[in-house]
C-alpha cells in the first residue's frame, strides 16, 4: 500500500465543496462506472454499500444526484441495513410470460412519452427501471448468505467487515466501483480513543483481508483500493476527550491498480498539524487516481449552454511519485 500524509482541503465539513451551479458535477463512482465499466450488464456498475443508510446526517446527500449531468445509468444502486436487496425476487403469483408482457408495455409507453416530452429526466426514469431488471437478474450477489462461512469469519462480523467483503464479491463478478461507508463510527467528537480500540483493529483486518485476497486471485494489478474520509480528526482532543473535524493535515492509503507499493508521501510538522512537505488538495487527489485507472484527468466536458471544462480543474497535476 501507498500512504498520502498530507492532504488538505476546506472546508472542514462533511459535504466538502459546494456543487458548482447550475450543475452537479458526477461523483467519482459515477465517472469510473461511465468510464471503465459495462453499461449493458446486468451488474451493477456502481454500488454504494452502508451499514446505516437512515441513521446519519448522510441521508439528505445521499439520496442526491450523485451521478449529475451523466444521468441515472451511471448513478449508484444503494444496499443498506440488511445485507440482501429487498423485493427483487419474481412474485409467484405473477408468471413469467404476464411479467415479460407487463416489462414490455411499461417499456413502450415510458419511451414514447420519453420521446414525446424530449425530457432528460423521464430518460433517467426509464434508464432506473433498466438497472432494476438487471439487479433482478443478479439478486444472489447481494445475498450475504452465499459467501463461504470461512470467508464471512476472516474478514470479522461487523457490518462495515462484512460489506467489503461482498464488495470484493461484486467486484469478481463484474462491478466496476463499489463504495463501502463506515463514517459515523470515525466521526470520534466523543471518547476518540475508546472508539479507536475497536475501530482500528476492524480496519486494519480488512485491509489486509482484501488486499491479499485480490493478490491471491490476481485481481490486485487491475482493482484500485482506496481507505479515505474526507478529512481528519484534530491533532488535539477536545474537552469531551474526543477529535473534532481537522481538513489541514490528514492521511489516505491506496493500493493495487498504478499504484507504486511502498511509498510514504508528504511530511507534516511534529505535531501533525500542518503541511511541510507535498501537499495535496481534492484536484490532485482525482487526478491521481483517475491516471491511476488510465483515465484522463484533463479530459474536457463540453455540455450544451454551459463552459467547457475538464474532469479535473486547474490543470492539477497527479502525484507522479504515487504511479506506476
Amino acid at each position: 500500500m501507498v500512504s498520502v500524509r498530507t492532504q488538505k482541503r476546506s472546508p472542514g465539513n462533511h459535504r466538502g465543496d459546494r456543487p458548482r451551479q447550475p450543475f452537479v458535477r458526477p461523483i467519482l463512482g459515477s465517472v469510473v462506472a461511465e468510464q471503465l465499466g459495462q453499461l449493458d450488464s446486468p451488474v451493477p456498475q456502481f454500488v454504494l454499500l452502508d451499514p446505516c443508510p437512515e441513521g446519519n446526517e448522510f441521508k439528505g446527500f445521499k439520496a442526491g444526484n450523485w451521478a449529475g449531468w451523466l444521468g441515472a445509468e451511471y448513478g449508484p444502486v444503494r444496499a443498506g441495513g440488511e445485507y440482501a436487496i429487498p423485493d427483487l425476487l419474481r412474485p409467484e403469483t405473477l408468471s413469467e410470460v404476464d411479467h415479460t408482457d407487463r416489462e414490455a408495455l411499461r417499456k413502450f409507453l415510458s419511451r414514447k412519452f420519453e420521446n414525446d416530452q424530449r425530457s432528460e429526466a423521464d430518460a433517467s426514469y426509464n434508464a432506473a427501471f433498466e438497472r432494476v431488471k438487471g439487479i433482478m437478474s443478479c439478486a444472489p450477489l447481494f445475498d450475504m448468505e452465499q459467501l463461504p462461512e470461512k470467508d464471512r469469519q476472516r474478514y470479522g462480523g461487523g457490518a462495515f467487515s462484512q460489506y467489503v467483503l461482498q464488495a470484493r464479491h461484486l467486484i469478481e463478478n463484474g462491478s466496476t466501483f463499489v463504495m463501502v461507508a463506515n463514517g459515523m463510527p470515525w466521526d470520534n467528537h466523543v471518547f476518540q480513543h475508546e472508539m479507536h480500540q475497536m475501530l482500528v483493529p476492524e480496519l486494519d483486518n480488512v485491509l489486509f483481508q482484501l488486499v491479499t485476497d485480490l493478490t491471491d486471485r490476481g485481481m490486485l494489478e487491475d482493482t484500485l483500493v482506496i481507505a479515505m474520509g474526507e478529512f481528519g480528526r484534530s491533532p488535539w482532543m477536545n474537552e469531551a476527550r474526543g477529535r473534532d473535524h481537522f481538513p489541514n493535515a490528514w492521511s489516505l492509503a491506496m493500493a493495487g491498480a498504478g499504484i507504486k507499493p511502498g511509498v510514504v508521501f508528504g511530511a507534516t510538522d511534529e505535531f501533525g498539524a500542518e503541511v511541510v512537505e507535498g501537499q495535496v488538495d481534492n484536484r490532485r487527489l482525482f487526478a491521481t487516481i483517475f491516471s491511476a485507472l488510465g483515465i484522463d484527468p484533463h479530459e474536457e466536458y463540453d455540455l450544451p449552454g454551459l463552459p467547457t471544462f475538464q474532469r479535473v480543474e486547474e490543470d492539477a497535476a497527479p502525484i507522479a511519485e504515487l504511479l506506476v
